[in-house]
């Protein structure tokens, strides 16, 4: 007798979710062992002078890009916890409904995550066993990848999102904020001495400086400036820095020193002040101390009073630590520059959830809070009231 087909057959043969899940974690484990076995033995391989040599030109040529699969998988992370929450952060960065939902952010940073470290294996491995050339091409093919994924013309992959992604570095200029850099740090090209350091460091915060100032012309508003002036307060900590390699030096000790240490301490206070104060909106911490406001906590993403004190003195420390970067007389330990960097991320990873709820707020709590205020009768109503009750 012929059995029929029967969608319960079908689905019995299908393998669950759940096993498929396993699957998966099975070989992004086994592949982690690979690469991590692999890496291993291919520095072992090296004699130990020329091992520090070799771990640098690694970190050299794959920092910038493991610096942003971190940075991508940190912003699901980000959009995962405004989708459990009451944020539309949708409404607030005026997305369209196309746009990508923290599942498929992290589906980019996963395979980030398997293409980075496995060119990062290949280098390591070709270029232990002599293959000097083919080791070199590695990263370069990497990059050639990365470009054709962001300018590929065809609606695969995230076509918009993907071009959106691309007018966006190109308005902020963040290329040359990440890759530069790097690139510039290499003794081969130019040491820590070499006058370009800070002329590439100073580039973020200079067009940050110009969009601050342009955005006042359009909109007049006085904040604009004072923004602006937190841009420019980074621009002497990172020339007064470099001047160690240029002047005498008991000038530096004497008097320049002092400066860069005068200027990296109004640098981080004022920046951590517009953190909290501005982008956050704390009211220099009255809000986090007494909660005189409890309709703004009623809605707050986290709901422990433990979550602010933690944000607002991480956040103090890690705009201290950021003088290490800008300053090139103290980058010499690339991976002491690689973990600052790695913290300054970070922080602005939990920058963004106050940020984001702060506008969030701004956009449906104050309207109704200002309502709810302007109910309240204030002294001067009361004094009217009781004189007309007088008479």
């Amino acid at each position: 007798m012929k059995t029929g087909y029967s969608p319960l057959n079908s689905a019995a043969i299908m393998p669950s979710a759940i096993f498929l899940w396993r699957f998966k974690v099975l070989l992004f484990l086994i592949w982690t062992f690979s690469c991590c076995k692999i890496g291993w033995n291919s520095v072992m391989r090296m004699s130990a002078d020329l091992r520090d040599l070799f771990f640098y030109e690694a970190f050299l040529y794959y920092n910038p890009l493991l610096l942003v699969t971190m940075m991508v998988w940190l912003w699901g992370v980000n959009l995962w916890v405004f989708s459990q929450s009451s944020v539309n952060y949708a409404k607030i960065f005026d997305l369209d409904h196309n746009h990508l939902t923290h599942r498929e952010i992290w589906k980019c940073a996963t395979w980030m995550t398997i293409i980075v470290p496995s060119s990062m294996t290949a280098y390591l491995f070709l270029y232990s066993h002599g293959e000097v050339s083919l080791a070199a091409s590695q990263p370069v093919i990497l990059y050639a990848i990365v470009m054709m994924a962001l300018i590929f013309p065809f609606d695969i992959f995230y076509l918009p999102s993907r071009y959106y992604l691309l007018r966006t570095l190109w308005r902020i200029m963040l290329p040359l904020q990440v890759a530069t850099i790097a690139w510039f740090e290499a003794d081969s090209v130019c040491g820590s001495h070499s006058i370009a350091i800070p002329l590439v460091l100073v580039l973020p915060y200079t067009f940050r400086l110009f969009q601050c100032l342009r955005q006042y012309k359009d909109t007049k508003e006085k904040s604009s400036l004072l923004n602006a002036l937190k841009y420019s307060t980074a621009i002497p900590v990172i020339f007064l820095s470099a001047l160690k390699y240029h002047v005498f030096p008991d000038m530096w000790t004497n008097v320049y020193r002092p400066l860069w240490l005068i200027s990296s301490v109004i640098n981080s206070l004022y920046s951590f002040y517009w953190d909290v104060n501005c982008d956050w909106d704390l009211s220099v911490f009255s809000r986090i101390f007494k909660f005189k406001n409890p309709h703004f906590c009623s809605n707050i993403l986290y709901g422990r009073r433990w979550v602010y004190y933690w944000a607002i003195g991480s956040n103090l420390i890690l705009r201290c630590t950021w003088t290490y970067k800008l300053s090139a007389h103290l980058r010499h330990n690339y991976l002491t520059v690689f973990t600052i960097t790695a913290l300054e991320m970070l922080r602005r990873f939990q920058w963004i959830f106050f940020r984001v709820e702060n506008e969030w707020n701004k956009m449906t709590l104050k309207p109704s809070l200002q309502v709810s205020m302007g109910e309240i009768p204030t002294e001067e109503d009361r004094l009217l009231g009781s004189n007309n009750h007088n008479v």
